[in-house]
């Protein structure tokens, strides 16, 4: 299996998820199937029913998120030294060439990106014409609209 890059952030967030599962929502379910099942008949309860279905996808997620940790490879974005070279985990202002205007986005892992907190995922054609830039350079990003230009004004890892 092939590691997943997270940020620090992002793998202390399934952490706490994780544990949110396991310590709270999983023992909730436990009890609501318990008390569901001292109402008797099962094959009519509907509360038996939608207990049982959120156990299952709280499992699902608890597995879910062990296999994403397991394979996680965690880089905390302040320990880089790419010589001001765009990286996994660096924090990039650009400005787009059509409008002028400034953006700062990071990349981060599929599970963090969150557009509207400028997190952007390493997988997004944005992310992928930005690895190995430098400040200065132009990034071209091939979108729905047609073909975007992104110059980079500063390279930071924060």
């Amino acid at each position: 299996m092939s590691t997943i890059p997270i940020t620090t952030r992002g793998a202390e967030l399934l952490k706490e998820e994780l544990h949110r599962l396991k310590h709270v929502e999983r023992p909730a379910v436990v009890q609501a199937i318990a008390e569901a099942r001292a109402q008797g008949d099962l094959s009519e309860n509907a509360e038996y029913d939608a207990a049982k279905d959120k156990q299952g996808f709280i499992e699902g997620r608890i597995a879910e998120i062990e296999g994403k940790l397991s394979a996680a490879q965690i880089i905390n974005p302040a320990d880089l030294d790419a010589g001001g070279r765009v990286v996994f985990g660096s924090t990039v202002e650009m400005e787009i060439e059509a409008t002028g205007d400034v953006v700062t986005y990071q990349i981060v892992g599929d599970d963090e990106a969150d557009l509207k907190k400028g997190l952007i995922s390493i997988s997004s054609p944005i992310a992928r014409a930005l690895i190995g830039k430098e400040a200065g350079d132009v990034a071209s990003v091939q979108a729905p609209g047609g073909v975007r230009n992104y110059e980079i004004i500063e390279v930071r890892y924060v």
